[in-house]
């Protein structure tokens, strides 16, 4: 199964689970319902933007609807791109408190992705492996250097910049239960 029917699935099954319509759910997300009808019959490749808008509408981790972290990792599979960002989902964890997803970052160079808030209380920290990022929230950015981290709230609307060239790093998303 190729990562468009994967994601189509999960979306619906979450959609479905929670009892709401494909109008519903392109309605609160933001996302059009032409656009959620081919995501979730796999005829349309995803872009990080707009799966986050519908697991967040959703009340879900965006690796909800990705890969299988191992399956993804071995195979090369389960990343999604945004307009700058490219994430592989690596690992998720749970525990009684919430859900950590940790995925393995590409900040395209001299690009900048601004990302919707994402649930209450949801938290980011990256961490550089190389290039220099700018992240954060647009009011309070933070550069980061190689072996350096940020954190910040991605409750809010958030940005990811590589103003000096491509940044390659780990991230962090931090759902609450």
């Amino acid at each position: 199964m190729s990562l468009n029917d994967e994601v189509g699935r999960r979306l619906k099954g979450l959609r479905a689970e929670r009892g709401l319509s494909l109008s519903e759910l392109a309605r609160r997300s933001g996302v059009g319902k032409g656009t959620l009808s081919e995501l979730e019959s796999g005829l349309r490749n995803p872009t990080l933007e707009t799966l986050y808008a519908l697991t967040t509408t959703l009340g879900s981790p965006l690796s909800a609807v990705l890969d299988d972290p191992p399956a993804a990792v071995r195979a090369g599979a389960g990343g999604v791109s945004g307009s700058a960002v490219t994430a592989v989902l690596l690992e998720r964890y749970e525990d009684a408190d919430g859900a950590t997803d940790v995925f393995r970052v590409t900040i395209a160079d001299g690009a900048t992705q601004d990302s919707a808030a994402h649930a209450p209380r949801t938290t980011e920290s990256l961490m550089v492996l190389s290039g220099t990022a700018v992240v954060g929230l647009p009011e309070a950015p933070q550069t980061i250097r190689p072996g350096g981290h940020a954190h910040w709230r991605a409750d809010a609307p958030h940005r990811y910049a590589a103003p000096h060239g491509e940044v390659h790093g780990i991230l962090f998303v931090r759902y609450p239960a």
